[in-house]
């Protein structure tokens, strides 16, 4: 049996749950990576929002720009937008209206537009909710992960990502230890003990697990939806796919990103080619819609 990986405090060897697309294995012999996260980090459904470091000085807001030499990077990123049709930008069901100001909290934020607010609306909070995150392995450079990432996005769900890019020595491996293969997206619901690859039974279990069953138009086209996946990363050129060295962090980087959007885009490529492990929240963002 091969030697168990070295790996910082935060990542422990544990048993990997049963795979419902594979012949049942020895789990006293399989073992997986896991971020060892306390019950606060790893609990979704009760989080709050994090509070700012000690000594934290907020910084002062500026017009909106692109810093200089990244107009390219961002214009290339952009390009999954009329691709993709914009899937992975709104949540689940999400809606707008116009309502009376007095219809919105005045400590919720909200659009205002010719003396009226605009209300938004999603299905996100009739669906159930996993009490620790799902774990995720993939890359960036890969179009059937973008599937799998932009149904997350929908579904605003938090996930655990852990980096597979392709040279990676501590991801890609312990991926073929749990299921036997390094094939991309692999996945690990630790809420129901559910492992499996391939993206789209993914993306139908996440929609029935965790949504109202329904996978968007853009996530259903077959080999099309394959195409335009690829054609989304079609301006970055292979970024976020090849390892690049880097030291572990003793806990996994938490970031609050969502896949549709370019800047998100550029920052998660660096934390892919780095192997960096990292929580991501989209929470903060549907937090401002009144759920329907």
């Amino acid at each position: 049996m091969a030697a168990a990986l070295r790996l910082p405090p935060l990542l422990s060897s544990r048993a990997a749950p049963t795979a419902t697309t594979r012949r049942s294995r020895t789990t006293s012999s399989t073992l997986r990576v896991a971020a060892q996260l306390d019950d606060t980090t790893a609990t979704t459904s009760t989080s709050s929002t994090p509070a700012p470091p000690a000594g934290f000085t907020p910084p002062v807001p500026k017009r909106f720009e692109v810093k200089p030499g990244q107009s390219s990077n961002i214009a290339g990123a952009a390009l999954a937008l009329p691709f993709r049709l914009g899937t992975g930008v709104f949540v689940l069901g999400y809606g707008v209206s116009l309502v009376d100001a007095d219809q919105i909290p005045p400590d919720q934020y909200a659009l205002e537009f010719q003396g009226r607010k605009v209300k938004e609306t999603s299905k996100v909070g009739q669906c159930p909710r996993p009490t620790k995150p799902i774990e995720i392995y993939e890359f960036e450079g890969c179009p059937f992960c973008r599937k799998v990432r932009e149904m997350v996005s929908v579904l605003d769900l938090d996930v655990l990502y852990y980096p597979c890019p392709k040279g990676g020595p501590t991801f890609r491996p312990k991926v073929k230890e749990m299921g036997g293969k390094q094939q991309f997206p692999y996945m690990v619901d630790p809420n129901t003990g559910v492992a499996m690859y391939e993206s789209d039974a993914i993306i139908t279990y996440l929609a029935k697990t965790y949504g109202d069953g329904s996978v968007p138009i853009m996530l259903k086209l077959g080999l099309l939806t394959t195409i335009t996946a690829g054609l989304a990363m079609s301006g970055r050129s292979g970024k976020g796919s090849s390892y690049s060295p880097a030291k572990l962090p003793a806990q996994p980087i938490e970031i609050w990103a969502y896949e549709g959007s370019p800047f998100c885009k550029i920052a998660r490529e660096t934390l892919v080619e780095l192997e960096l492990p990292h929580l991501l929240h989209r929470r903060l963002i549907s937090r401002i819609l009144t759920l329907a």
